[in-house]
């Protein structure tokens, strides 16, 4: 979501809402690697947690056959560069609207993978400066910008 509207936002010399004054840390996740991780899991049917107990329930199994997975790169990655890495694809340099933390927010987030790699073998891999080139090629292509 990000990616997408600030790269919008760039290209359209808008400004972006940059909280907590850039002092943020995310986990960028490419969407092949979130495909990659949906596709490998889909067919692999979950075992039954038979000690699972609704007093005090395990988030990621169940009674029934299903499981939770986080999908993520599991590298949290400084807001700044993010943008720096946007800006430098599309050559332009974004306005930058600094601003306090949200309420409720917090200042790192990352995806806790441990389970899929259990289940099958799988990490996303794809590195956020490729990850966000290709995207503004597809972005550029898309909405037919040069």
């Amino acid at each position: 979501m990000a990616l997408f509207s600030f790269t919008k936002a760039i290209l359209e010399g808008s400004y972006i809402d940059v909280f907590n004054y850039g002092k943020m840390k995310r986990d960028f996740t490419y969407i092949d690697d979130i495909v990659e991780g949906v596709v490998r899991i889909m067919d692999r049917i979950p075992e039954v947690n038979p000690g699972w107990d609704g007093k005090a329930p395990d988030p990621g199994t169940s009674f029934s056959p299903y499981r939770i997975y986080n999908i993520g790169n599991n590298s949290p990655v400084g807001l700044m560069e993010f943008i720096s890495t946007i800006e430098k694809c599309l050559g332009n340099e974004a306005k930058k609207n600094f601003l306090p933390m949200q309420p409720g927010d917090v200042p790192e987030t990352y995806a806790d993978i441990d389970d899929l790699m259990q289940a099958v073998g799988f990490k996303p891999a794809t590195p956020i400066d490729e990850g966000i080139r290709r995207f503004v090629e597809w972005y550029k292509k898309y909405y037919r910008i040069s």
